[in-house]
């Protein structure tokens, strides 16, 4: 019985850290996609390990009643696939690591032929064992004994992950900062599963390999997997950030066809696009003479076969072409550019309205009035800012332009020699004091500097005190296009910010209020569920969790009073329950479960004085009885018991029972 509880608890958190991947991502080898081909190898690998685990943990129990006779053949069997399925983790492991360095050179090769050699060489060990024994065997009291040839094969799978974790020790040698994090996870992972290994030979009747796979299960999910599911969010925030920048983006598979789209735009929504399909280069086409100006009809169609765009695609990274879309009936310039993904299988597609840009041009080639020094301010502007300051980064002089908002024109507001010693000198003055150090880290010059060397951009959001009050500004600094100046735009963002606090704060409300009884005030079911899984998962995890109880409460006679005097005064009946129970519970939340059932949470000061309340209500219940009036509640509690409930519901049940029986003692009253 020992020996099998190791494994068990390995096989339960193995599924509880790994469940989210056998749903998302299955065992289809063919799924499209380097990163799903990882996820499904990887997957395979949690298979077999779970098979090996349940093979050694049901063979610990059987173990244990070896002298039954009946049961050696069933030992036996569960002995061979001991061996088989350990042999098959490893071979799983290896190829899921081939899958994930994305490698088809000779070494990967050599990797899958020699674990693959070494499985069937310790099947067909396994199926002459039979005759020869020479795996294991058992004696007269079918006690297990482990032959020479399961310590060679256990030497030869040791052998084995040495190799591979050196190999991976070298990759991660080479390789980047992050990816060399989770490449030496991967090689401490095969390290681990052939140190435990080493310690099943010398001791054959612990599960030292089971625990070892759980290891290394941890240390791929902790340093591989949760870090790759944080680099995917990044990856859709940022798509989410480009598609308010373009008018749609699309992301196309390049064998099949398939697509989604992004889009944020109400100009592109206009023209009845669709999020995803089965063919893009069929669609796009179909769609030219629904969407696109007459005139331009040939000229799209020609970019839009799967044969011109690979062509097009052939030593760049990106082309871009553009014609005339019909908006509102109205046609409008739109640039598209194609390029391929970084690992090759998918088209990244833009559509962006460009028709305002065009105009602009042309009226400022038109004026040819415009200084070098304001068209180096205008290539840098996104929007139409309150301030720009144009900052000399070796002199540090600088420049400030006021927008004219009625014409559309810059004009100088002052001048300075040095931008940033007075800048120090009027923020203390000006921006909320709240803010100050960040603002003066983030106008420093040298980590200006040093953050323009790695980005195109950069902001940020503080709170200038303007007649007293707070308003939240935004600073954006950009590099001229000859690197010789700093453009910083100041805009008023107040509206803006104060509008997303809004926003936010109504969306708390909301959230609050669906999880109220309307009629009471109290919590509803849909919260009690919360409550009761946020619970029970800290129960599965094994978590020491704070001693609390539950009392379950019932309402009687409602439905004498729904008959007898009407529903208005049945729910009026349900709310003074209510605000009796949140009376005598003042410090444990209360939900309204049913139409005259009530749960109560019972922690902290109540939970401590959880008899003395009981006896109270069971006292004022008893009064309300014998005058006539006031509410007639039945109640049962039950306390969390750490070493025997493993289910809310266990708890919730006992409480259950005891508020029926309190029920029966009332009912013999009447």
């Amino acid at each position: 019985m020992l020996y099998a509880i190791p494994p068990a608890v390995v096989l339960i958190l193995n599924l509880i850290l790994n469940w989210e991947l056998f749903t998302n991502y299955g065992f289809n080898d063919k799924t499209q996609g380097k990163r799903n081909l990882v996820q499904v190898r990887y997957n395979w690998f949690l298979l077999a390990s779970c098979c090996y685990i349940l093979v050694d943990m049901t063979w610990g129990l059987l173990y244990e009643h070896k002298e039954v006779q009946a049961f050696f053949p069933y030992i036996y069997y569960l002995t061979v696939f001991y061996f088989m399925f350990m042999l098959l983790t490893m071979v799983t492991w290896t190829r899921y690591m081939v899958a994930y360095l994305d490698s088809r050179g000779w070494r990967s090769r050599g990797m899958i032929h020699a674990v693959w050699a070494v499985f069937v060489i310790g099947v067909v060990c396994l199926i002459l064992n039979r005759s020869y024994h020479f795996m294991f065997s058992f004696n007269d009291k079918n006690e297990y004994i482990g032959e020479v040839g399961r310590n060679l094969s256990f030497l030869l799978q040791i052998a084995f992950y040495a190799v591979i974790t050196a190999y991976m020790l070298h990759v991660a040698h080479n390789s980047t900062e992050r990816q060399k994090t989770r490449y030496k996870a991967v090689a401490a992972t095969s390290m681990v599963l052939g140190l435990f290994l080493t310690f099943q030979i010398i001791n054959a009747f612990f599960p030292f390999y089971a625990t070892g796979l759980m290891i290394g299960i941890c240390l791929v999910h902790t340093f591989v997997q949760a870090s790759e599911k944080k680099e995917k969010m990044i990856h859709d925030h940022i798509a989410s950030s480009m598609a308010e920048d373009y008018e749609a983006i699309f992301y196309i598979d390049i064998e099949s066809g398939e697509y989604l789209s992004f889009s944020k735009s109400q100009k592109y929504m206009s023209l009845d696009a669709v999020a995803t399909g089965k063919n893009f280069f069929k669609d796009a086409l179909e769609s030219i003479e629904k969407c696109v100006f007459p005139n331009d009809w040939e000229y799209a169609k020609s970019f839009y076969s799967k044969e011109t765009i690979l062509k097009n695609l052939e030593g760049r990274k990106s082309f871009s072409f553009k014609y005339r879309v019909l908006v509102n009936n109205e046609p409008r310039f739109f640039l598209f550019t194609m390029m391929r993904e970084s690992n090759g299988q998918y088209l990244i597609f833009y559509e962006k309205d460009i028709e305002d840009e065009l105009n602009a041009e042309k009226a400022q080639k038109e004026k040819q009035k415009q200084t070098i020094t304001f068209g180096q301010i205008a290539e840098s502007l996104a929007s139409i800012y309150d301030e720009i300051y144009y900052v000399d980064i070796e002199k540090n002089s600088y420049v400030c332009y006021q927008v004219n908002n009625i014409y559309g024109q810059l004009e100088i507001d002052k001048s300075g020699e040095d931008f940033y010693s007075e800048c120090m000198e009027n923020i203390p003055h000006i921006i909320h004091e709240q803010d100050c150090e960040k603002v003066a880290a983030f106008i420093d010059k040298a980590n200006m500097i040093a953050t323009m060397s790695s980005h195109k951009d950069c902001s940020i959001t503080y709170r200038v005190i303007a007649s007293g009050q707070a308003q939240y500004t935004r600073m954006t600094v950009r590099k001229s296009s000859d690197g010789t100046h700093f453009i910083i735009c100041v805009e008023n963002v107040d509206d803006e910010i104060k509008k997303e606090n809004r926003h936010l704060k109504e969306l708390r409300i909301a959230k609050e209020l669906a999880r109220r009884d309307d009629l009471t005030g109290v919590k509803n079911k849909t919260a009690y569920k919360e409550l009761e899984e946020s619970v029970q998962g800290n129960m599965d995890n094994g978590l020491d969790y704070l001693t609390f109880a539950l009392v379950v409460c019932d309402t009687n006679n409602l439905k004498q009073i729904n008959d007898t005097r009407g529903h208005t005064a049945g729910d009026e009946y349900i709310r003074l329950s209510a605000q009796l129970l949140c009376e005598f519970f003042a410090h444990s939340p209360v939900f309204r479960v049913g139409g005259d059932e009530f749960v109560v949470f019972l922690r902290g000061n109540d939970y401590s004085a959880r008899h003395e309340i009981m006896d109270k209500l069971r006292r004022q219940v008893l009064e309300n009885k014998k005058k006539g009036e006031g509410v007639i509640i039945a109640a049962g509690i039950a306390e969390y018991n750490p070493e025997n409930d493993n289910f809310v519901s266990d708890i919730f049940e006992r409480a259950d029972k005891e508020m029926y029986e309190d029920k029966k003692k009332l009912k013999a009253l009447e």
